[in-house]
């Protein structure tokens, strides 16, 4: 075993949660900035149809997410299991378990693309696009899909990196990607004049040079981990185990879409191309707002499942305890960002007045809760680290849950303004389930720890 696998279970945790979060949080925070950047680029490429361009983002976006939650659900899902094979000095499991998602995450990745790209005008209507929207719509997403075998295995196979401990490269990775999406962005959306399928075509190149990069690092021998082809032959046990685990986090991100399809078409009805683009705004920058507290997970995540496996609780409740307090702080930041610059942070998507003063008050309506969803994050995170695959999907799907009925029910009371009060109501209702939760399983953990 590696030694970046064996510090899992023997540096101090504060030291040891630091050094794998710092670097996953450097990347997800850029990976978050390319997601702003294409948006920014778009809008301000598009002028006048700036509005319709956002928008053929927006409604875009749940395919992009459909696509990501395949790949986090084997990623998450494969990744639980390594790190407790590795914690449990099971190297053959571990190995066998990276080549099934190695050949999972390529096959459903070409699944979603030829379904996408056969279906894609209805797929997009039904996704809310208005005639205005989705010519823009179609040329965003048609090259969009092309990647998505890439998207699949690239985020898969860099949880496996993650797992291991090694999060340097894991950060690499995301940095590689959405270094190279930044760069490209405006040669090709204004040098090449390609508008919004330059925006789409940067994060397809990207995504390829990702890829290229895991490749070399596993063939390199720098991971803990061997590639195998035989691997890749599907094993029934560990597909089952990784479906089972990485069920939680494709729930939230399927449902996570499905919800974006139900706000874009109420607001569509309600209110139109406007009320889509400041959703498809809140959305980046809520995400960005997030992504420190995702790379928090991810440094968090390998601690714990290592060291259940290993069965030193006592390392996984001070894990949990740390990650609570400083998830904590990054929610109500998160929530200071956009709350109190707003206005300035839509002035950088786009000049449309409208766009702005209707953006800024949506935000303040739509934020109230965030300072609270600290504890909602780390409780899911914790569940999938240790493999329990039920609790894990009642938490990952719980705000999508209490939010549908919301989003349908109070736009009658309140037409576009309903929309806008869901989404703290929801966040609540989670935060209280999460909490039940969280201190159910804390105290178990206490016990076992008290007896081992």
């Amino acid at each position: 075993m590696k030694e970046q696998s064996r510090s899992l279970g023997e540096e101090s945790i504060g030291k040891l949660l630091f050094r794998l979060s710092a670097p996953a949080t450097v990347g997800m925070v850029v990976m978050g900035l390319y997601n702003i950047v294409d948006t920014i680029f778009v809008g301000r490429a598009l002028g006048g149809e700036s509005v319709q361009g956002i928008g053929g983002i927006a409604v875009s976006f749940p395919v992009i997410m459909i696509a990501m939650a395949v790949s986090l659900a084997i990623g998450l899902g494969g990744s639980s299991i390594i790190s407790r094979r590795l914690g449990g000095d099971d190297l053959e499991g571990a190995e066998r378990t990276f080549g099934n998602m190695v050949g999972l995450s390529i096959s459903l990745g070409f699944l979603v693309f030829i379904f996408g790209s056969i279906f894609i005008v209805p797929i997009l209507k039904a996704f809310g696009a208005t005639p205005t929207i989705l010519p823009f719509a179609r040329d965003y997403l048609q090259i969009i899909l092309y990647g998505t075998p890439l998207i699949t295995f690239a985020q898969a196979i860099n949880n496996v990196v993650r797992s291991e401990g090694n999060a340097k490269v894991a950060m690499y990775t995301m940095l590689i990607g959405a270094g190279l999406n930044i760069l490209l962005d405006p040669i090709l959306i204004f040098g090449l004049d390609m508008g919004i399928r330059g925006a789409a075509a940067a994060t397809v190149i990207s995504q390829f040079a990702t890829t290229i990069f895991l490749i070399h690092y596993f063939l390199s021998g720098k991971s803990s981990l061997q590639f195998h082809a035989g691997f890749m032959r599907p094993d029934k046990g560990i597909i089952s185990e990784m479906v089972a685990i990485g069920a939680s986090p494709f729930a939230r991100n399927s449902s996570t879409s499905a919800i974006v399809v139900v706000v874009n078409n109420i607001l569509a009805l309600y209110g139109g191309d406007v009320s889509i683009a400041i959703y498809g705004i809140f959305n980046r920058m809520l995400m960005f707002s997030f992504m420190p507290m995702i790379g928090l997970l991810q440094g968090m995540q390998p601690i714990i499942g290592f060291n259940y496996g290993a069965h030193k609780f006592e390392r996984v409740r001070d894990t949990l305890r740390i990650s609570v307090i400083i998830s904590s702080v990054i929610a109500v930041g998160g929530f200071l960002m956009l709350f109190f610059f707003a206005s300035y942070l839509f002035s950088i998507f786009t000049t449309d007045a409208t766009l702005i003063k209707e953006g800024t008050d949506a935000t303040k309506i739509m934020v109230i809760a965030v300072p609270l969803l600290g504890i909602q994050f780390v409780s899911g995170g914790m569940y999938q680290a240790l493999g329990k695959a039920r609790p894990s999907f009642i938490l990952s799907t719980a705000r999508q849950v209490f939010l549908l009925p919301l989003v349908l029910v109070l736009p009658w009371f309140f037409d576009t303004t309903g929309v806008w009060i869901a989404f703290p109501i929801s966040d609540l209702l989670a935060v209280l389930l999460a909490v039940y939760m969280f201190m159910k399983e804390y105290r178990l953990l206490e016990r076992r720890s008290s007896g081992s």
